[in-house]
């Protein structure tokens, strides 16, 4: 069955990781994936929040928000309606969790690195590409406290392994890696995959949108999960070593 734009059920869209692209950031990327444009800033402030202090621990923690028009149709700005939408919260915490996985805080040292994940333009996957944007972003403002020697261990140390995500899902009954909007909204089952460098899973978020789904079908999409994370992980070492 023919994807919407023509590609294999297990090909990625083309993936894109500019470094630097922000100038005031110690950390930023802008990460593409296909018409998925998500701009991932990593700020660093010594000391760490009052209930850290003294633990010589550090933090990492994360923020995603949706420009207003960043989608078909205009939303209003979270900030003034004066609350945060549960979504927002929920894909910030997805972040902050899947970044913390790669990091030694206490290598770290008492630093903060706050990762700020605003979605320009969304086309399907957002929180997956800001995850693997905010890796990138992450490890350089890693290497800009290194450069200050204010870590409490090796940058290698600290950055002890590689974090990407990327969603999965089956539509019309065909289990397909990196969903766009369409794929997305259609989906009979939609899934979003986090995995290390190695492999190995941080976090599986899946729902079964129009019913239920078999082990076999559960299995194909962690198939295809670990598949486009490896792809990915090759292209942030690549982004990394620009």
């Amino acid at each position: 069955m023919a994807r919407p734009d023509g590609r294999r059920p297990d090909q990625l869209r083309p993936v894109t990781l500019t470094r630097r692209w922000s100038i005031h950031p110690e950390g930023s990327v802008l990460v593409e994936f296909g018409d998925t444009r998500v701009l991932c800033t990593a700020s660093v402030t010594e000391g760490v929040p009052r209930w850290r202090k003294g633990s010589g621990l550090g933090w990492v923690t994360a923020e995603y928000s949706m420009l207003p028009r960043s989608t078909t149709t205009r939303s209003d700005r979270e900030s003034v309606r004066g609350k945060i939408g549960g979504r927002t919260h929920e894909i910030s915490r997805l972040v902050g969790r899947s970044l913390r996985a790669c990091i030694d805080l206490k290598a770290l040292g008492e630093n903060s690195i706050v990762l700020d994940c605003d979605v320009l333009q969304a086309d399907g996957g957002t929180r997956t590409a800001a995850i693997t944007g905010a890796y990138v972003a992450l490890h350089d403002a890693v290497n800009w406290l290194a450069e200050r020697k204010a870590l409490a261990g090796k940058p290698a140390t600290v950055m002890h392994r590689s974090v990407a995500a990327v969603s999965v899902g089956v539509v019309e009954g065909e289990p397909r890696l990196d969903l766009n909007y369409l794929e997305d909204v259609s989906a009979e089952v939609d899934m979003n995959v986090v995995c290390t460098g190695t492999g190995d899973f941080v976090e599986v978020q899946g729902t079964g949108e129009a019913g239920v789904f078999a082990r076999d079908q559960l299995d194909a999409l962690l198939d295809l999960g670990v598949l486009g994370c490896a792809e990915l992980t090759d292209a942030q070492r690549k982004a990394l070593a620009e």
